[in-house]
C-alpha cells in the first residue's frame, strides 16, 4: 500500500484535519511526485491536477499549486509546451527559507554553536580529504578580502561577514550534502539574526587577526591532506568563536 492509499484508507492525521484543503492537496501532489521519482524538468501529469479526481474546486487546486510553487517544488509555464513542471530547488533558496522560519523565534547563540562545534570540524576534515585544488585557491582568495586592517566599523563588519564566507565555501564543497546544507544554514543564521549582527558590528581588531590565523592554518592542513590536523584546528576555532560570541552577547544585553 502506498502512502497515498494509506491516507485514503485511514484518513489524514489529526493535525491535518484542522488544515485547509489546499494544504492537504499540496501534500498529496508532493507525495505523488516523490513516489513517481520525478526529477526537475518533468511535467506533472494533467490528470493529477484534475479538480474532480482531487475532490476539490479549480480555485482550491490553484491554491495548492501556489503553495508548491512557493515551496520551490514546481514551476508553471504558459503557451505551447506549457504546463506544470518539477522545479529544482537551489540549496541557497532552501537555506534562506529555513532561516526566515527561525527569524520569528531565533535560536540562541549557544544553540547554534552546539551544532557548529560538532559539524564544522567534520566539514574541515572532509575538505582535507576531498577539496579540489581550485576550491582551495578560492578559500585563499576569501582570506585576502579581510587580511587588510579595517579603518572603519563598517569595513570591519564587512570583513566579519567575509570570514563567514570562508566557512560557506567549505560547506558548498562538502561531499556530504546534508552536512554542507546544515553548516550553511548555521552560517546564514549568524548573518541574519539581530543579536549576531549587533556583535559583528562591535569593533574588535584582535578578533580578525585570530580568525585569519585559524583559517591560514586550516588551509595549510587542507593542502597537506591532513584530516586530523584540519579537524583539530577547526575544533579550537569553534570553541574560541563560541566563547567570544557568548561573552559579547552578555555585554550587549547588559548595555541594553
Amino acid at each position: 500500500m502506498t502512502s497515498i492509499e494509506s491516507r485514503q484508507a485511514f484518513g489524514p492525521p489529526f493535525s491535518e484535519r484542522k488544515r485547509k484543503r489546499p494544504d492537504i492537496i499540496a501534500d498529496t501532489l508532493r507525495e505523488r511526485m516523490i513516489e513517481a521519482n520525478m526529477h526537475p524538468g518533468d511535467r506533472i501529469p494533467s490528470e493529477w491536477l484534475d479538480p474532480a479526481s482531487l475532490g476539490a474546486s479549480r480555485g482550491t487546486v490553484r491554491e495548492a499549486l501556489k503553495i508548491l510553487e512557493f515551496q520551490g517544488m514546481i514551476a508553471s509555464k504558459t503557451g505551447p509546451g506549457g504546463g506544470v513542471f518539477v522545479r529544482s530547488v537551489k540549496p541557497s533558496e532552501a537555506i534562506q527559507m529555513v532561516t526566515n522560519l527561525f527569524l520569528q523565534e531565533p535560536p540562541s547563540i549557544a544553540n547554534i554553536y552546539a551544532l557548529r562545534k560538532k559539524l564544522e570540524p567534520e566539514l574541515a576534515a572532509d575538505a582535507a580529504r576531498d577539496l579540489p585544488f581550485d576550491a582551495l585557491q578560492g578559500l585563499q582568495e576569501t582570506i585576502r578580502l579581510y587580511q587588510k586592517k579595517p579603518e572603519t566599523t563598517e569595513e570591519e563588519y564587512v570583513q566579519r561577514l567575509a570570514e563567514l564566507d570562508f566557512h560557506a565555501e567549505l560547506a558548498r564543497h562538502a561531499t556530504n550534502p546534508v552536512l554542507g546544507f546544515t553548516c550553511g544554514l548555521l552560517l546564514n543564521l549568524l548573518r541574519d539574526l539581530a543579536e549576531c549582527r549587533a556583535i559583528y558590528q562591535t569593533r574588535n581588531p584582535g578578533l580578525r587577526e585570530s580568525g585569519v590565523f585559524y583559517q591560514i592554518e586550516l588551509i595549510k592542513a587542507i593542502g597537506a591532506r591532513d584530516r586530523t590536523r584540519a579537524r583539530d584546528i577547526m575544533t579550537e576555532h569553534m570553541i574560541e568563536a563560541e566563547a567570544y560570541m557568548l561573552a559579547r552577547a552578555r555585554l550587549n544585553r547588559g548595555a541594553d
